[in-house]
This record gives C-alpha cells, sequence and structure tokens, in this order.
C-alpha cells in the first residue's frame, strides 16, 4: 500500500507540476487551442459540418475598452472584488435557485477561463472540483488584467467562433480595437448562449439583456473603470 500510495503523490506532483508550468507559460503568451475548440470542431465532424474553428488572439490593447467594461458589468460585477471565487454570488444563486425552474450560475471571469482553458463543459462535482484549484492559481499567477485578456480572447461568442477577434472579423467586419459600445454591449449579451443567441441577429432576450448592460456600464461610470485593473 505505502509503495502504490507514493506512486499515486508522484504522479499527482507530476501533474501539478506540468499544470503550473503551463500556468506560467500562458501568463506571458497567447493560448494556442482549447478543449472547447477541438469538441465543437468534432461535434461540426459528427454533424457532417465545416469543422473550421474560427480564432484570432488578440492583445489586450487590441480590444475596444467598450468590451471589456461590458463583459464585467454582465459576467462578473465583483470581478475585481473577489479572489477567484465569488461566495456572495453562490449563496445569491443558492437561494434563487430554489424558487425557480431555470438554473443560475455563479462562475466568476476567471472560473470560465480555468473551465475553459485547462478543463471541459459541462458540470458535475469532479470537474467542479478541479476548477477551484486551478482558479486560485490564476488569480494568483496572472492577475486581473490577464484573465480578462484571456477570457476575451477564448470564450465562445457564437457558432465555432471564439475570442472577439474572431467574432468582431466574421460579424461587424472590423478590427476588435473599432468595436463600439452597442456592439460591445451585444457580444456580451450573447455569452451566455452563443452557439444560439447571435450578435447579427439578436432576439428579444438579447435586446434586454444588451439594454441591460449599456446600463450596467453607466453605474460603473464607463470605461474609466478599467484603470482599476
Amino acid at each position: 500500500m505505502k509503495k502504490y500510495l507514493f506512486l499515486s503523490l508522484k504522479i499527482f506532483a507530476l501533474l501539478f507540476g506540468l499544470l503550473f508550468l503551463n500556468i506560467l507559460w500562458l501568463k506571458w503568451f497567447p493560448v494556442l487551442f482549447t478543449p472547447t475548440m477541438f469538441f465543437r470542431s468534432m461535434e461540426a465532424w459528427g454533424e457532417g459540418k465545416d469543422t473550421r474553428i474560427y480564432y484570432t488572439w488578440k492583445n489586450y490593447d487590441q480590444i475596444a475598452d467598450e468590451v471589456k467594461l461590458a463583459v464585467i458589468t454582465s459576467e462578473d460585477q465583483r470581478f475585481l472584488r473577489h479572489g477567484g471565487i465569488d461566495y456572495e454570488a453562490i449563496k445569491v444563486a443558492i437561494e434563487e435557485n430554489k424558487h425557480q425552474q431555470q438554473q443560475r450560475g455563479a462562475s466568476t471571469i476567471t472560473q470560465q477561463v480555468a473551465k475553459n482553458v485547462f478543463l471541459w463543459q459541462g458540470g458535475g462535482y469532479f470537474r467542479k472540483a478541479l476548477e477551484v484549484p486551478i482558479t486560485y492559481l490564476i488569480e494568483w499567477t496572472w492577475g486581473k488584467k490577464r484573465i480578462l485578456e484571456v477570457y476575451l480572447n477564448i470564450a465562445e461568442m457564437a457558432p465555432q467562433t471564439f475570442g472577439v477577434g474572431a467574432l468582431s472579423k466574421k460579424y461587424f467586419k472590423k478590427d476588435a480595437k473599432n468595436l463600439n459600445i452597442y456592439e460591445s454591449a451585444t457580444i456580451s449579451a450573447v455569452l451566455p448562449n452563443p452557439r444560439y443567441w447571435l450578435v447579427n441577429n439578436p432576439n428579444q432576450t438579447v435586446i434586454f439583456r444588451r439594454n441591460h448592460t449599456l446600463y450596467q456600464m453607466q453605474l460603473f461610470g464607463g470605461i474609466g473603470y478599467l484603470k482599476n485593473l
């Protein structure tokens, strides 16, 4: 038993070391590909569709500030105040989910980065358990600005389309740096369901979410809020 326990600890230490080195590497270098991109490509292949993934990395300064603020106000309003996991939001979500059929999530931007870059989609306690230490490692290693930069690049924003770089070119025919406030709010509005809510054909739900985000952006004081990152 001691032999197997020692071997298990060695394997765990090796895997943890590789994970940490990968996180450290991605503090400075672009994410090349994610598990979600791979699975979306395989799903398209299984359905006999084009398997192409649209993805173009953009550095932080190459992305419009309006998109950054829109995503924070719509996805994670306590982004600057939590250490990776927002326990206040979790408590609120648990209480609200007791009384409504459609379940509300409480994942932070950092948790979504951890899931999309290092893990896989879907629920389950095992994946959630893995997500927690990765989330804290990312917060400790990267910092808020880098976390937001990675999120805006790897988040699924349309069918087989990841990040504002590819989305802005494909749907708005412009560079990510030139997105205006309405386009930015629309992008943030589709994030909960980007495979069915489209930025170029927003339904009433997307329009409502976009308008709410525009209002929240005003309450946050506009793009000057980003100086706190």
